[in-house]
């Protein structure tokens, strides 16, 4: 019945920029009550980063190199562990970002974010690394989400994205959607608990 009910609530279609909201007994662990920001869509498939996972390292684990870097890393997503991607939202000391929302960029020039880092002039509240990435194929999300699997969100803003309240995000963002959805974030984890 609550899939039902989300499906036939959900009515934004994914493009790169939205936010993807799991449903609320989604199994799979790597997905399990996250919000992803996506930074690609296209016929080819899908890319973004979970929003609200963090890692156990700090960006000075992964980039010793890097001197002052006590930022949290988060998990992107199960595909490509082994690489570091960012988002920020200052395209004014970042350069070269691909801009995915308003305000929103992706990338840019790593050295010169090893240098602000280094210089303190970069905070948590202005850029947010992941380890990997979330990915589908041709199709895939279009298929999930029609499997409510997925909510589909417009309402992207920093605040949302480099929010240090990550333990909440989900449900902030299902309540963010309004009154019609805001009974789905009271949802128990477990299904068999409801």
């Amino acid at each position: 019945m609550t899939k039902n009910f989300i499906r036939m609530l959900s009515s934004i279609s994914a493009a790169a920029g939205r936010l993807l909201i799991s449903e609320p007994f989604m199994m799979d662990p790597n997905f399990k009550r996250s919000v992803i920001l996506l930074t690609e869509y296209s016929e080819d498939g899908a890319m973004g980063f979970i929003l609200n996972q963090q890692s156990e390292f700090l960006l000075g684990d992964i980039l010793p190199d890097v001197a002052y870097a006590e930022m949290p890393v988060f998990i992107g997503g199960p595909v490509g562990s082994n690489t570091l991607h960012f988002i920020h939202c200052c395209p004014e000391k970042i350069a070269d970002g691909i801009e995915i929302g308003e305000g929103i960029f992706w990338g840019g020039d790593f050295d010169k974010v090893k240098e602000l880092i280094t210089n303190y002039q970069l905070t948590a509240k202005e850029i947010k690394f992941f380890m990997g990435y979330s990915g589908w194929t041709s199709q895939q999300l279009d298929d999930e989400i029609k499997e409510d699997s997925w909510i589909v969100a417009d309402k992207l803003n920093t605040g949302t994205i480099f929010t240090e309240d990550e333990e909440n995000l989900w449900r902030q963002v299902v309540i963010s959607l309004g009154q019609r959805y805001a009974h789905i974030a009271n949802f128990p984890q477990n299904p068999s608990l409801n």
